[in-house]
């Protein structure tokens, strides 16, 4: 196991994803158990980056469907090119061809109008298949995820019972906004991901900003860790954090500690909310700067 882990480990820093050792571990029995993963955690901790970097690893296409509330199968899974067929239809009348030999022809694959489900499960080489923010989706969707989850199958009623050609790596994230029901549960691995630790923070900025200070980056860890535990609306994640480790390092900073105006004034990277801005005043952000050190 330690071994699959490390190697899984090796390749996700290749294409630029710092995982720990459970994420690495979720990933190896994901594609040994051919099963779908589904990760939960807070909004910014990079769950929809690991469906990016699977994605890379194994050279595959990512297909990736975002859901929201009122999601529904024709806008997931398929459509009809009504335009196209009703320009067919009017073409085939004008011909004199019968109702039967119509309707056989503008239900066909030439006017199928592929969406993300659909898509997947009809590539040669096996995609990624992301799904993102499922709960977001109503319960309606939800259940008829379960029939793909199950049996990598759809039911088009025109077209019938199509199969997966190759199975999706599938990757559902879920901000838990609405408890998942335990039958979806049930189909998939299951992965917590919280906010990183300092130490695996500073390696993500390492290997996302090219070239900057092993110690700055490290600072900028500690920092960013310090401004969560403050009491705010919207907690910055993992991308606020490389945008930050960015400015500075544009900034030429070397020390955080040296320059506190500065330091305050691009907390704007961070802090993503009139109200947490206001929260975090002059005085708070050079008190925690007195936790980076």
């Amino acid at each position: 196991m330690t071994l699959k882990h490390e190697e899984i480990a090796d390749k996700l820093a290749a294409v630029g994803y710092v995982a720990d050792h459970d994420i690495a571990t979720a990933l190896w029995l994901m594609d040994f158990l051919k099963r779908p993963l589904l990760l939960e955690g807070e909004a910014g901790v990079g769950k929809t980056e690991v469906g990016k970097a699977l994605a890379a690893v194994h050279g595959a296409e990512l297909i990736r469907l975002q859901c929201y509330e009122g999601l529904d199968q024709n806008a997931a899974l398929y459509e009809w090119n009504y335009q196209r067929q009703l320009l067919a239809i009017k073409a085939r009348e004008s011909i004199g061809e019968n109702a039967d030999a119509i309707e056989e022809h503008i239900f066909s694959e030439t006017y199928l109008l592929e969406r993300p489900l659909l898509a997947a499960i009809r590539r040669n080489k096996p995609p990624v298949l992301l799904i993102d923010e499922v709960d977001r989706a109503d319960e309606e969707f939800e259940a008829f995820l379960l029939e793909l989850l199950s049996d990598f199958q759809v039911s088009i009623p025109e077209l019938g019972t199509i199969k997966a050609t190759a199975i999706p790596r599938v990757v559902l994230t879920s901000n838990g906004t609405r408890e998942l029901s335990d039958a979806l549960r049930r189909r998939c691995l299951y992965h917590y991901i919280d906010f990183p630790d300092i130490d695996r923070e500073a390696k993500i900025i390492l290997t996302r900003v090219p070239g900057i200070d092993t110690a700055l980056a490290l600072q900028i860890a500690r920092m960013v860790a310090a401004v969560r535990k403050e009491d705010l609306r919207k907690v910055p994640g993992v991308a606020e954090t490389l945008d930050w480790a960015a400015t500075l390092f544009g900034l030429e900073m070397h020390d955080l500690r040296q320059e506190p105006e500065a330091i305050y004034e691009t907390m704007i990277c961070l802090l993503k909310t009139q109200e947490d801005r206001a929260r975090v005043t002059r005085e708070v952000s050079e008190r925690l700067l007195g936790k980076v050190a």
